[in-house]
């Protein structure tokens, strides 16, 4: 009785901690967020009249959705790619940044030097250093002289090719080579999952480990049987911060086509609409997908 009152008074006392840990955001969503969220969720059912500094709505009920995607030729287009490329690129992020854990994860000299170069994406994703590499002339000029001097030569683009013609998983193999060709990309996007996982593979008990080899187990099922049951439930959080993280880059369509019609075209209602919709498709899909994926995770105390 004594050690359940123990255990149930640490328990509070992390959950306290944690609180307090994410406390600062709270505060900042209900003081900065909270009203903007409500007041664009209010201008997607409305027509926006803009005047000498300041702005008129007028309601005008389901008129932009409609519009969004009745009307607009592009944004159930947009909608269908981006949703399709999220869900390929997060598999492939969460299945790179996996396996990169699991090699960090191992002794070797240099460790802490690889650890610091993997870490690198997590720096180079700030937005300071993605506009240097956009609008870097010295990378450009780099890029094209590495394509002149390889005179277009390209593995994965033969190997296409040759699979093309032959006429087999065509679309399968199409994906998979482009994301071998956007390795680059996905590594970018990895920072933050390597890490996470990497923590969890470093609460794994070595004392398991031995106790498996002991019963004859090879490297294969030790992985299976150990180490993901372990740290599974690290993939549902690594998948829904991926999620959350593609759907916020700076190349996404979607994200690009609410900019035009907000900043160009000074349509705040339809950009709105289009913005609801957007978020409303990624919360339904991390809805579903967190349900499927949390019936496999084990949770050990």
């Amino acid at each position: 009785m004594h050690k359940r009152k123990k255990y149930v008074g640490l328990q509070r006392r992390k959950a306290r901690a944690g609180y307090l840990f994410i406390m600062p955001f709270i505060i900042g969503f209900l003081v900065f967020m909270v009203r903007p969220l409500f007041q664009s969720l209010y201008m997607s059912f409305c027509t926006v009249e803009l005047g000498a500094g300041t702005f008129n709505t007028v309601w005008a009920g389901l008129e932009n959705y409609w519009n969004a995607f009745r009307v607009d030729p592009e944004y159930n287009r947009l909608l269908v790619e981006e949703m399709t490329r999220m869900m390929v690129y997060s598999a492939a992020i969460i299945v790179f940044s996996f396996f990169i854990a699991l090699i960090l994860n191992q002794e070797f000299r240099g460790r802490a030097l690889v650890r610091a170069i993997f870490f690198l994406p997590v720096i180079l994703s700030s937005g300071v250093i993605i506009g240097m590499e956009s609008n870097n002339q010295l990378m450009a000029n780099l890029a094209n002289t590495i394509e002149q001097t390889t005179s277009g030569v390209s593995i994965t683009g033969a190997l296409e090719e040759i699979l093309r013609t032959s006429g087999v998983g065509v679309r399968a193999f199409e994906t998979v080579f482009e994301l071998i060709d956007n390795i680059y990309d996905v590594a970018i996007a990895s920072g933050i999952q390597i890490i996470i996982f990497l923590s969890g593979l470093q609460t794994i008990p070595k004392s398991m480990y031995e106790a498996a080899d002991i019963e004859g187990c090879t490297s294969w099922e030790s992985l299976w049987k150990i180490t993901f049951p372990m740290i599974s439930s690290l993939f549902l959080v690594n998948w829904i911060y991926t999620i959350v993280d593609f759907s916020m880059r700076s190349d996404n369509a979607v994200i690009e086509k609410i900019q035009k019609v907000m900043i160009e075209q000074l349509r705040y209602g339809p950009a709105s609409a289009m913005s609801w919709v957007y978020f409303l498709l990624n919360l339904a899909f991390i809805g579903v997908t967190t349900l499927v994926i949390s019936r496999g995770v084990y949770y050990y105390e």
